[in-house]
């Protein structure tokens, strides 16, 4: 038999069974069987390192002889005569992606009530107090006993993780409390273009900015085609992280005197978060200035290109047709450099 109806929940959670005996002296002998093992005692007071507590029978007419069982019976009296949420249980958690969830559920005077949490979108059963029933281990439910408080973790939260879960007390009927998880999804980009043009020499520096976060990523870090990038790996190349404002990550990677060996591509790798990619080309070019507008300006022949050469016509040629030419000549240039 187990015994459920104690002054403290907890002793339902360790407690498989309770056998008290009354001898003709009237000392009541207990038998406690928890998880398999054999406990004795003299007397009414259990107190060990297992989490057992006082055994306080509402009437000790129910210990009978003849080693039969006794059911100690516990009532409440209040307001409330039974199991009852806590009315400061919230109804909303928000969390960031790739962190963890905690979902907390303060039921009192739970007796020997279960606790069972439910995922509301397709009413699986998550869990039934600490025993878990689903494949993915993602979940699990502890008991805080300071608290009353049966909470649901849910480890390394995805976007499909979001929406509404039922705490459930198995009364008849059935006591539910709803809480919605809501799941924040910080966005990640390097700034400017995807393909950048610098000339050997020059200082790169590449932006990593991480918004809409709530918490500062753990870390972060860079790859240059695939191999991380170190700060000791070279004296030319500095690292640095700041938080701006509430929900902003920058992550800035400076190249001093860019070599051609490091054109490829830098990837920004925050924990738990999307990465984000950079193609980077060091050229030996003469006008590399006018490389670094992105893709569409891969062609070597500078953007200004057409104004010099509009200019030294006017100064040998007939001005309305130095204009034609200038013109037919700036049309060109800015098709060959698409």
């Amino acid at each position: 038999m187990r015994i459920y109806e104690t002054q403290y929940s907890e002793l339902s959670r360790c407690v498989n069974s309770l056998k008290i005996n009354a001898p003709s002296k009237r000392t009541a002998i207990y038998e406690i069987i928890e998880k398999g093992r054999k406990i004795h005692g003299d007397n009414w007071h259990v107190l060990t390192s297992r989490r057992l507590r006082q055994i306080t029978p509402i009437d000790r007419s129910q210990v009978f002889s003849g080693g039969e069982a006794a059911h100690a019976v516990k009532r409440f009296t209040g307001l409330y005569t039974g199991p009852y949420f806590d009315p400061t249980t919230t109804t909303n958690i928000t969390t960031q992606l790739g962190t963890h969830a905690y979902l907390p559920c303060k039921v009192k005077q739970l007796g020997n009530k279960s606790v069972s949490w439910i995922r509301r979108r397709d009413a699986h059963i998550l869990t039934v107090d600490r025993y878990t029933f689903i494949a993915d281990d993602r979940f699990q439910a502890f008991l805080v006993e300071a608290t009353d408080t049966w909470t649901l973790q849910v480890k390394y939260v995805q976007p499909r993780d979001a929406g509404q879960y039922e705490c459930q007390v198995s009364t008849e009927p059935k006591m539910s409390h709803f809480i919605t998880l809501n799941v924040v999804v910080p966005k990640i980009e390097i700034s400017g273009e995807s393909d950048i043009y610098v000339k050997t020499g020059s200082t790169v520096s590449l932006r990593c900015v991480i918004t809409q976060s709530l918490e500062e990523p753990a870390y972060i870090f860079w790859y240059h085609d695939g191999e991380r990038v170190l700060k000791y790996d070279r004296s030319a190349i500095d690292i640095r992280t700041d938080r701006v404002g509430t929900d902003t990550t920058v992550s800035t990677l400076i190249i001093f005197h860019a070599r051609t060996e490091d054109s490829g591509n830098y990837t920004c790798s925050p924990s738990n978060l999307d990465s984000a990619s950079v193609l980077l080309h060091v050229l030996n070019g003469e006008h590399p200035a006018a490389m670094q507008r992105g893709k569409n300006s891969a062609s070597p022949i500078p953007a200004w290109s057409h104004l010099s050469m509009g200019i030294g016509l006017a100064a040998c040629t007939p001005p309305r047709f130095a204009i034609a030419v200038a013109l037919s000549l700036a049309v060109l240039v800015e098709l060959l450099a698409t």
